[in-house]
């Protein structure tokens, strides 16, 4: 089956990928040959914002697909550097080394609020505009429910429940928990 897109990029930080991520990705895959998920704020550090690694969500990712479709998953990691220009470039950039010359590239997303800006930058991409998907679930609510001990599993897919539970017992999930939860009492005050 003729796909209308060779490529179909995604740009998120994931964290964690949920169930309007998942639909996302499986829309592109119906869409296009290759699905390349751009993994936003690569950088090694953690924070209650960005509690995983880069190689982390990767893994996450795709426990909920097929080895089939895997297959046709490709990662770039975006490192944050806090200017569009130089951000651009660098999304860009990380894109020509993983697609085949001349390939139809497209930009998989939604506008959701005025953080969707982004999407506007790359008009050399033909975009693929969704619509909210999965009663516009959003990863916040359900990291700071995370970090209060619950895992909501009506927002997430298998997989992701599962890698959530094993990063629920490792000593780093402790300390972003009582980082989070030091910030939490904060801004209270």
């Amino acid at each position: 089956m003729n796909k209308t897109f060779d490529y179909l990029v995604y740009i998120g930080r994931f964290q964690p990928f949920h169930l309007a991520h998942m639909q996302t990705v499986e829309i592109a895959l119906l869409e296009s040959e290759f699905v390349i998920l751009a993994l936003g704020s690569a950088q090694n550090e953690r924070n209650t914002k960005n509690p995983f690694l880069a190689c982390e969500r990767e893994q996450m990712i795709l426990s909920n697909f097929s080895l089939e479709d895997q297959k046709r998953i490709i990662f770039v990691h975006v490192i944050d550097v806090y200017n569009d220009e130089k951000w651009v470039k660098q999304v860009k950039g990380l894109i020509n080394t993983v697609v085949k010359a001349d390939s139809k590239i497209g930009l998989i997303g939604h506008f959701k609020d005025e953080t969707s800006y982004y999407l506007k930058l790359f008009p050399e991409w033909q975009m693929f505009e969704l619509d909210s998907l999965k009663d516009s679930i959003s990863a916040t609510p359900v990291r700071e429910a995370y970090y209060r001990g619950e895992i909501q599993a009506e927002a997430f897919p298998t997989g992701t429940i599962h890698f959530l539970k094993q990063f629920q017992k490792t000593p780093i999930y402790q300390q972003l928990q009582d980082k989070y939860q030091t910030q939490d009492t904060t801004n209270l005050m």
